[in-house]
C-alpha cells in the first residue's frame, strides 16, 4: 500500500478524485440533451415576438407550450396555441442547423421568428364563421371576447365554413395580427402545442 507525502495511505483500488472542471462539459451535454428531449416531446418555452396577442401576451413574454395537451383531446374554441406558420417555406435542414435550432427552441428562442405563430382558436372544423359590424359570429351566435383590447376593428367577412381538421386562428390584437383572415384556416396537423402558462417576466406569471 502506497503512502502520500503527508503519510495518508492510498488504497490500491482507490481512484483519484476527478476534477469537476473535467466533468462539467459532460454534465452540460447531458442537461442539454434532456432539455432538447423534453422540448421535443413534452413541453417547450416559446418567445413572443410580436404584438398580435396584446394584452394577453406582450412582446418578449415567454410562455410554456404543452405538447401533450392534444394527445387525447382536440383544440377547442378559445385555446391559445402555437402552430407552424403556413407561410414558412419547406426546405432541407442540415444536421448542424437542426441542432442549433433545437438548442435555441429549448431555451425559448427561435432561430427564425417566422417559423411558428401563436394565436387563439376562434372556430374549429365544421363550424361557420362570419364577421360583421365589428363582431365575430360562429354558427350564427355572436362570440363573447373579453380578452380583446380596446379599439379593435375588423372588416366584414362573409360566412365561411371551416373544413374538418382545420382551425380558424386569430390574434387578440386584431389591428396588428396577420392570421386566418390573411392565410385562411390552419391545418390541425400543424399545431405545435397549447400555451398553458406565462413564465416570464416573473411579475406576469400566470395561466392562460
Amino acid at each position: 500500500m502506497a503512502t502520500t507525502t503527508s503519510g495518508r495511505a492510498i488504497g490500491r483500488h482507490e481512484k483519484p478524485q476527478r476534477s469537476f472542471l473535467l466533468e462539467l462539459p459532460g454534465l452540460l451535454l447531458v442537461a442539454l440533451t434532456v432539455a432538447v428531449l423534453i422540448k421535443t416531446f413534452l413541453i417547450q418555452p416559446f418567445y413572443i415576438p410580436s404584438r398580435s396577442m396584446v394584452p394577453e401576451l406582450l412582446v418578449n413574454d415567454r410562455v410554456m407550450v404543452s405538447k401533450v395537451s392534444y394527445w387525447f383531446d382536440e383544440p377547442e374554441q378559445g385555446d391559445v396555441i402555437v402552430f407552424v406558420n403556413p407561410a414558412t417555406p419547406i426546405g432541407d435542414e442540415s444536421i448542424p442547423e437542426a441542432v442549433v435550432r433545437s438548442v435555441l427552441e429549448a431555451l425559448g428562442i427561435r432561430s427564425n421568428g417566422t417559423e411558428d405563430l401563436i394565436k387563439r382558436v376562434i372556430a374549429v372544423g365544421g363550424q361557420t364563421i362570419e364577421i360583421k359590424e365589428n363582431r365575430i359570429f360562429v354558427d350564427g351566435v355572436a362570440l363573447s371576447e373579453p380578452y380583446l383590447p380596446e379599439g379593435v376593428f375588423m372588416s366584414d367577412m362573409a360566412p365561411r365554413q371551416i373544413g374538418e381538421g382545420e382551425l380558424w386562428m386569430m390574434g387578440d390584437n386584431r389591428n396588428e395580427s396577420s392570421d386566418s383572415r390573411v392565410f385562411g384556416p390552419v391545418d390541425a396537423e400543424s399545431v405545435v402545442g397549447k400555451a398553458v402558462i406565462r413564465i416570464w417576466p416573473v411579475d406576469r406569471l400566470g395561466s392562460l
